[in-house]
């Protein structure tokens, strides 16, 4: 089948992404789906090659994005559209590094303003009780206060936590997790004290009866012996969030986020905090330090005697 010019540009920019950024598979997926989506509208516009886009097409494109809707009938968020806009401007800008066009189109094309979302963390109780939840001493128990442990205690990604083989912890000489993060960098978070009684129950009496000849080195395990996957563990998570008895949505991440908040509150710089979650930029770890703002302000106005409005006004 002959491609288009455009199919053959965006090609050529998912293997720079896979081979020179090395980012996550996922990420990768996040930007193939939008620039399928950008490559569809184009070719119904008559544009089958990427020097031909103008700043007016690529404004259409952000037009037809924020008019769609997705399975659920509803409309895209501004944060997908925001997205979209982003793969198609990288795409560009990736062709004007390559030397294969000279303007970018996308350059003048204002980014839809997203609405600020700050994370939402549990707290400490909470987290307490989640984690605490799995008590039993089966194999099954023991690994997942393992994972809850390593969720809440490293502040791991899931993917990151469902890829850990038995070699990247240490609980003995200089407790610690040994992490592959996103676009392959690596980083060592310490473990503290209940994650590494956590594993050395778990590695003991949990995983030798969870194993089989599939196994081979992952660390947290199914029932089948195969590694756990991402699904696996949110269902876990969901399971003894319910046991716990709370009722906020709690996800993966969100023990990731207290992790993070946690930290800060507890007088962490945040440097330190960006450098054990992983984030290439500290404006990214940014946002737990506006998370624990709104909870010392949430704190003044409730507890101080000068802070509350008097009756009647």
């Amino acid at each position: 089948m002959t491609h288009t010019p455009l199919q053959e540009q965006v090609e050529r920019f998912g293997d720079y992404l896979t081979a020179e950024r090395g980012l996550s598979p996922n990420t990768i997926e996040a930007y193939r789906r939008d620039l399928k989506r950008y490559g569809f509208f184009l070719a119904k516009a008559g544009v089958e090659d990427a020097h031909a886009v103008t700043e007016e097409d690529v404004s259409s494109f952000v037009a037809y994005v924020s008019a769609l809707r997705g399975a659920e009938g509803k409309q895209f968020s501004a944060s997908t559209v925001a997205r979209s806009l982003a793969s198609a401007r990288a795409l560009h800008r990736f062709l004007v590094r390559e030397g294969e066009m000279e303007d970018d189109p996308t350059s003048a094309v204002a980014r839809p303003r997203v609405p600020r979302n700050l994370p939402r963390p549990l707290s400490v109780d909470d987290v307490k009780a989640i984690i605490e939840s799995p008590s039993e001493n089966t194999p099954p128990s023991l690994r997942d206060r393992a994972a809850l442990e390593l969720l809440y205690g490293a502040g791991l990604r899931i993917s990151e936590l469902v890829s850990l083989d038995v070699d990247d912890v240490d609980i003995d000489d200089e407790p610690s997790v040994r992490v592959v993060g996103k676009g392959g960098k690596e980083r060592i978070v310490p473990l503290g004290k209940f994650a590494c009684d956590a594993l050395r129950l778990y590695l003991t009496s949990g995983r030798p009866s969870l194993a089989t000849g599939k196994s081979r080195a992952a660390l947290l395990l199914n029932q089948r012996g195969g590694r756990l996957t991402r699904q696996g563990s949110a269902k876990i998570l969901a399971a003894h969030v319910a046991h716990a008895g709370v009722t906020k949505k709690v996800t993966p991440h969100t023990m990731r986020h207290s992790f993070a908040t946690h930290l800060l509150e507890g007088g962490a710089d945040v440097r330190v905090v960006q450098e054990l979650l992983g984030h290439a930029s500290v404006a990214t770890t940014q946002i737990y330090t506006l998370v624990t703002s709104e909870h010392l302000r949430e704190v003044y106005f409730t507890s101080h005697p000068r802070a509350r409005k008097a009756p009647g006004r």
